[in-house]
């Protein structure tokens, strides 16, 4: 079976945000009065969205006591702020992705980002970093609409690409990424260079994993005429 379509994650897999991430966040905590958070602890909380962030980066006592979720919303509420005011003063691709997502637009794949980030501010970085019309649709989190890994996420954007589940890869550098595809029906395909190691998408069921973004380009099937190239099953 050829595969048709590939959605991405974001953060972690095609963008390096977690510097960015972490000074919304840390800046948002001071605000408030708590410490702010190691750049180097960001890379095992991000990923379920801004609200479980705060969480994460609250102090266990506060996070634990009474009124903790309550200050988690309003520090996530600040933290997103912050974050669309400054998005990109530190984020940049990762090698070889610009490439990747040119050639496959060339060979005419469907394309498209998921990700927990605010659905604003998935759109200035994507905007912002990728030539326009790189992807076929960018869906950040949106308030009251399901999130990864609920797999009605994913299902909103397989309809929108015209793509069945067995027809689409989604690739990710997270187990919220690799839980996302088991529970739509997905091919998940992880990332090496991103915020989880190697071991955590194994354990996650990632079915294959790349070392680099060129290596996406092998599961070709060898037929790369116009309109007709797709993936193949290992």
């Amino acid at each position: 079976m050829n595969y048709k379509a590939i959605i991405f994650d974001l953060d972690g897999t095609l963008v390096d945000t977690l510097a960015d991430i972490a000074a919304s966040m840390n800046r948002s905590l001071e605000l408030h009065g708590f410490p702010p958070v190691a750049l180097q602890e960001y890379i095992s909380k991000v990923g379920w969205g801004i609200y479980r962030l705060a969480l994460l980066t609250l102090p266990p006592a506060v996070r634990a006591g009474e009124g903790g979720e309550s200050i988690a919303g309003v520090v996530a509420k600040d933290a997103t702020r912050f974050y669309a005011e400054q998005p990109l003063v530190y984020s940049t691709l990762y090698p070889g992705i610009l490439e990747l997502v040119a050639e496959l637009k060339q060979r005419r794949f469907k394309t498209a980002v998921l990700t927990n980030k605010p659905d604003p501010v998935a759109h200035l970085v994507v905007d912002a970093l990728f030539p326009p019309g790189s992807f076929n649709r960018i869906q950040g989190d949106r308030i009251g609409r399901p999130r990864k890994p609920d797999p009605r996420s994913t299902s909103e954007l397989l309809q929108a690409l015209e793509a069945s589940p067995e027809e689409t890869l989604l690739v990710g550098d997270s187990e919220i990424d690799m839980e996302t595809a088991h529970a739509v029906g997905c091919y998940a395909v992880g990332v090496s260079w991103g915020f989880r190691s190697r071991s955590v998408l194994e354990q996650s069921g990632a079915a294959h994993i790349i070392d680099r973004p060129a290596e996406l380009l092998g599961f070709c099937s060898g037929n790369t005429d116009e309109g007709q190239s797709g993936f193949s099953k290992d």
